[in-house]
């Protein structure tokens, strides 16, 4: 399940500057801890790589990690792709210094027919639908995916609040998407559409 694995390394080079840093951080911490890396809405231009404390009862299915000296890396699996080439540095300064995170391939696209449906979805909406809406001040996001892989999606900016957004969602939107994702089971509109200041009639 939890698999070591070496190559993880050749996604995310962590300087010897932010090791330091990073195990004198997790030397604080009571009891066995160590990090977890992964990316939030990968491939979509939300992008956001994000680094976290991470006990042993938080290793998820599927992460697979790196030892370091003093500490262990998690990375979770379906954020791999995003991470290559990433470099998590600590910089000193007045302040103490800060650490960063520079992930360059985060918000490109990676799919295949076995990406986990959230990032065919996520791909769909960025590079198709949501350039048509844009046309109209809208955008719509992926909130989650539930039971019977039901896509739960926020519309936003001209769609929310427009009269017209039962129709396109259903006759734009959602035929797209089952077009292209197969295995989804349908869609719910999560957004609230009684806000209508920026709605586009």
């Amino acid at each position: 399940m939890n698999a070591e694995t070496p190559h993880a390394i050749a996604y995310v080079d962590i300087s010897e500057s932010a090791e330091s840093y990073l195990r004198e951080l997790l030397s604080k911490q009571e009891g066995e801890c160590g990090i977890r890396i992964y990316v939030e809405n990968p491939g979509t231009p939300h992008a956001e790589t994000c680094i976290a404390y991470c006990r042993p009862n938080e290793v998820q299915e599927g992460d697979q990690s790196v030892t370091y000296d003093g500490f262990t890396a998690w990375f979770e699996e379906r954020s791999l792709a995003y991470l290559k080439d990433a470099v998590v540095d600590f910089q000193q300064d007045r302040m103490g210094g800060q650490l960063t995170i520079n992930a360059p391939n985060a918000r490109i696209p990676s799919v295949s027919p076995d990406s986990p449906i959230e990032d065919r979805i996520n791909y769909v909406l960025y590079n198709e639908i949501n350039p048509g809406l844009a046309a109209h001040g809208g955008q719509v996001a992926l909130l989650e995916v539930v039971e019977d892989n039901i896509a739960v999606l926020q519309f936003g900016g001209g769609c929310q609040g427009c009269a017209a957004v039962d129709i396109t969602l259903k006759q734009g939107v959602e035929r797209a998407l089952l077009e292209q994702v197969p295995d989804l089971g349908g869609i719910r509109d999560a957004t609230d559409h009684t806000f209508t200041d920026n709605a586009y009639y």
